[in-house]
């Protein structure tokens, strides 16, 4: 590689980092410390589990609709729509920032919020895959992996000034993060665009364009249609919702879970700090690996990890083994989000690939869902152990289910 084109990729991949870490900062906000932003407002275990599920499911529907528009071509960008959702995001977090007793209002803005957090997640991957065809270079992995590192400083300092300061605190950061977030996706664009941000598909006389708008033509919009277009890809989804049951059941109650092993808000941080700071590597080095390894081997690989990350938690009885099982973060989430990536990459149209990303994100979603509405009853009910039990025996579901979608990967079909 030349010194130009190094030049060229290290510009190309410091934009989208920034993206990528602001965006994590604001999920661990937002996402990470929901549970206990919430419980602070005097949400019940059940309640909180009700408006993650409300949404998460909010969510699993939004996201292929959103891809579903982008795909399309039309006005509707990826940078455009993480732009308008980055804005929403604010005006929530602010509005948040001044009530303090008013559950059913807080109930529907925190839901927005989370909701719209979560379906601009794919399109932030999207919109690497688009940037590159522009002639973007960007180092994904390095840009994703950084990302995790932003989420790890956030919660290493949020937990214990939470402690300190009170919960308000993570409504005052989310605000200076996408505040951070709207100048960042503005200025972040292809040179070709950026005076009137009108994308290289526009030109219909271009024969690229001509080529993309015939593709178009085949894309798999319908449910039914996509799947049956990709039937393993179908089953990787029905896996992916297992494994990010277990997932979400450590992450949206983790906070309980530290307190059943005596820790708290700070212990909270310096997990999440943990599992976040272990992605970097993995996500950074993710090409290389793939150059020698399937993503579907990778996607097994991380299901597994999953597992052995929940089920160490059925006999945790400190501190430490809630840090053992973060730990394993380095082989679950670390490997399965970029795996995913590349794989709905190599295994998909172009005009499908938009689509592809939310399903995958879809799928982390309906996990939350179901996790958000079992676990926060259980917990509530039976307690932890029972709880624990039932995301291990999900995850396991899930591995099964991966080793049979992942067998025979499906190949794009660009004719």
């Amino acid at each position: 590689m030349s010194r130009q084109e190094t030049e060229k990729k290290r510009k190309g991949t410091a934009g989208y980092t920034l993206l990528n870490v602001a965006y994590f900062a604001a999920f661990c906000t937002v996402h990470a410390y929901a549970a206990v932003f919430l419980l602070s407002r005097g949400f019940s275990n059940t309640e909180v589990g009700i408006l993650l599920a409300v949404a998460n499911i909010t969510s699993a529907v939004f996201q292929p609709f959103i891809a579903g528009i982008i795909d399309k071509k039309g006005w509707l960008t990826n940078r455009r729509f993480i732009l308008i959702a980055c804005m929403i995001i604010l005006a929530g977090s602010v509005l948040l920032g001044f009530i303090q007793d008013n559950k059913p209002v807080i109930f529907v803005i925190y839901a927005l919020i989370y909701m719209i957090q979560f379906a601009y997640q794919p399109v932030m991957t999207a919109l690497c895959f688009e940037y590159q065809k522009k002639g973007v270079d960007i180092y994904y992995g390095l840009a994703r992996g950084l990302g995790s590192a932003g989420f790890a400083v956030t919660s290493a300092f949020i937990g214990r000034a939470v402690e300190k300061y009170g919960t308000s605190l993570l409504m005052t950061c989310t605000v200076v993060i996408m505040i951070i977030s709207v100048i960042a996706v503005y200025l972040y664009r292809p040179a070709k665009d950026r005076d009137g941000d009108v994308s290289s598909r526009e030109a219909s006389d271009d024969p690229e364009t001509s080529e993309e708008n015939a593709g178009e033509r085949n894309s798999h919009d319908g449910i039914a249609d996509f799947f049956r277009a990709y039937p393993a890809f179908f089953l990787f989804i029905i896996a992916s919702v297992c494994f990010y049951f277990a997932h979400n059941m450590i992450n949206d109650f983790m906070i309980q879970i530290i307190r059943s092993l005596g820790g708290g808000e700070t212990e909270l941080g310096y997990s999440n700090f943990l599992q976040a700071i272990l992605e970097l590597p993995v996500m950074a080095l993710i090409g290389i690996v793939l150059k020698k390894v399937s993503p579907a081997k990778l996607l097994f690989f991380s299901g597994v990890a999953f597992f052995i990350k929940i089920l160490i938690l059925i006999f945790a009885d400190n501190m430490v083994w809630m840090y053992i099982s973060q730990s394993f973060q380095l082989f679950a989430y670390a490997v399965f989000i970029p795996a995913a990536a590349y794989y709905v990459s190599q295994t998909m149209t172009s005009h499908d690939q938009v689509k592809g990303q939310a399903y995958v994100t879809s799928a982390i979603t309906i996990g939350g869902v179901f996790s958000n509405l079992v676990s926060g009853m259980i917990l509530d009910n039976l307690g932890m152990k029972p709880m624990l039990i039932t995301g291990t025996i999900v995850c396991f579901a899930g591995v099964l289910t991966g080793a049979c979608a992942l067998k025979r990967p499906d190949r794009a079909d660009n004719s």
